[in-house]
């Protein structure tokens, strides 16, 4: 009898060991089966221009060049908004910078008061703090002027609809959407 109850112990902790090793197997699987995040392989992080000044919807600089993005969405985690003054064409200006990790770190930068900027802070500022724990995708869309650039937010793949006018409070948007991203931070 011994023998018979050793043989059912030994087929129960076989039977254990053999759920913990497929769950494991699920959770890399699943880990796998997430969206790429980013561009491209590279190491360093990438600076993107969201403008329409080159002819594109964003671009970068390499090496003095302007290398237009032919992707029209971008995927990580937003780790940052701020609004550093730069030069830019010989003059002082406040720009937005946006940084998101995604299979490297991206700092996208655009105008601080344009429609870019404006799109991107009002959806953010709507995003609670287990979607900011996400990953969202920005995605620029251009205007029916040639000078103008929109932004598309979405989270969990749905856009997030967020609305401004004359009359938005830009400051206090601004606030909300740091606020956002620094409270949906793994503390």
């Amino acid at each position: 009898m011994t023998a018979a109850l050793e043989s059912s112990d030994l087929a129960t902790i076989l039977a254990q060991a053999l759920a913990e090793q497929t769950l494991l197997l699920q959770q890399i699987l699943a880990r796998l089966d997430r969206p790429q995040l980013g561009f491209h392989d590279g190491a360093g992080a990438m600076r993107v221009y969201a403008n329409r000044s080159n002819g594109g919807l964003w671009y970068t600089v390499v090496d003095n060049q302007v290398q237009l993005i032919p992707h029209t969405a971008l995927t990580g985690y937003l780790t940052d908004i701020s609004f550093p003054k730069v030069e830019r064409r010989g003059k002082e200006c406040i720009k937005l910078q946006i940084t998101l990790q995604g299979d490297r770190p991206y700092l996208i930068e655009a105008g601080h008061d344009s429609h870019f900027s404006k799109g991107f802070l009002s959806a953010v500022a709507l995003l609670i703090p287990a979607q900011v724990q996400t990953p969202v995708t920005i995605s620029p869309q251009a205007g029916e002027d040639d000078s103008v650039l929109f932004c598309r937010l979405f989270s969990g793949g749905q856009l997030v609809k967020a609305s401004y006018d004359d009359e938005t409070d830009w400051r206090l948007v601004a606030k909300a959407a740091i606020a956002a991203v620094r409270n949906g931070q793994p503390h």
